[in-house]
């Protein structure tokens, strides 16, 4: 069952739980919503410049994300590595144009995904919840510019 997986302890020194931010019965109720996904290592999750695809949360593995290098086709620059209880995807709520990075497991993954139906269906049947999850990715956005205009200001 999701419920015990997204609200449950981890270890010492593990990543923080996926659903940190809400309590347990809000990480109940939002379970309904989720589905789970695996991907193999090396598989890609989103392509960059491909249309948006559904909201996702790490539960397992590693995710490496990569922009192209435009003066040299062929080659990337990794722009994050993401670990357990990271979000991804999160442009799908609030772009619905193109991802701007592609996005590959480094070792198998499992993934909780929100699609962007279900995200409709959470945000007409618990506003509040829906809010609440909303907010984190808003908050995961803005903490995630801050960083690249903090790399930015480093190289002028």
């Amino acid at each position: 069952m999701i419920v015990a997986r997204v609200t449950g302890a981890s270890a010492p020194g593990a990543a923080e739980p996926v659903f940190d931010f809400l309590s347990q019965a809000e990480a109940a109720e939002l379970s309904a919503y989720l589905e789970n996904r695996d991907w193999p290592a090396g598989s890609v999750l989103f392509q960059e410049n491909e249309s948006v695809g559904p909201l996702g949360f790490l539960e397992q593995g590693r995710l490496v994300v990569k922009k192209k290098v435009p003066e040299f086709p062929g080659k990337y620059v990794i722009v994050a590595v993401l670990e357990r209880g990271a979000m991804v995807g999160e442009s799908a709520v609030a772009d619905l144009g193109n991802h701007a990075s592609t996005v590959v497991a480094m070792e198998d993954c499992r993934l909780l995904i929100l699609s962007t139906e279900k995200l409709d269906l959470l945000l007409a049947d618990n506003p509040r919840l829906g809010i609440k999850l909303l907010r984190r990715v808003v908050s995961t956005l803005t903490r995630r510019l801050r960083m690249a205009g903090e790399r930015l200001t480093k190289l002028l």
